[in-house]
C-alpha cells in the first residue's frame, strides 16, 4: 500500500493497480500522468475526483455525465479507440472535468472533452469530441438535478 496526501481526501492508502495512467496527460497538465479517480462520499460513484499521484495538490473534479445527461454519446476516432486498445466507444468508462464555481449552480462542466478509460488496462486519454452538441461549458443548473450548496460541483 501506498500513501498519499490528496487535496480533498486528506491522506488516503491506494495499491499501485489503483492507478489511471494516462500517457499524455491531461489537457494543460501534460507532465502529469498518473492519477487515481476517487468518488467523493454520498455522490453514489457520480461526482468524483481525479486526484494527481505525483502532485499531491492537483486534483480535479470530474462526473459522470450519463447522471447529467442519460442520452450523453460520446464518439471517439478510431485512433483514439486504439491509444486506448479497444474497438468500440462501449468498451470505455466517461467522465467530464467540472469547474467549480459559488454559487454551486454557476458550475460548469465540459461535455465535449471527456476523459475515456479503459477498465481493464486502466489506461486513460482526454479526447475532444467532434459532435457539435457539447460544449466544454454547459452550467450545472441547466441539468436540473439535486446539487447541494456544499458539495464541491
Amino acid at each position: 500500500m501506498n500513501k498519499l496526501q490528496s487535496k480533498y481526501f486528506g491522506e488516503i492508502d491506494y495499491a499501485q493497480e489503483d492507478i489511471l495512467t494516462f500517457p499524455s496527460g491531461l489537457f494543460g497538465f501534460e507532465e502529469e500522468h498518473e492519477f487515481l479517480l476517487l468518488p467523493f462520499e454520498g455522490s453514489h460513484g457520480t461526482l468524483l475526483c481525479f486526484q494527481s499521484v505525483h502532485t499531491p495538490a492537483l486534483a480535479f473534479v470530474a462526473m459522470d455525465p450519463f447522471a447529467l445527461l442519460p442520452d450523453y454519446t460520446p464518439v471517439l476516432q478510431p485512433q483514439e479507440l486504439r491509444a486506448l486498445g479497444v474497438k468500440d466507444n462501449q468498451e470505455l468508462g466517461f467522465y467530464v472535468l467540472c469547474v467549480v464555481k459559488k454559487p454551486v449552480a454557476d458550475s460548469t462542466v465540459n461535455l465535449k472533452c471527456p476523459v475515456a478509460i479503459n477498465p481493464d488496462t486502466r489506461v486513460a486519454q482526454q479526447v475532444i469530441l467532434d459532435a457539435d452538441s457539447y460544449e466544454m461549458r454547459h452550467l450545472l443548473a441547466q441539468f436540473g438535478g439535486e446539487h447541494e450548496e456544499g458539495a464541491p460541483c
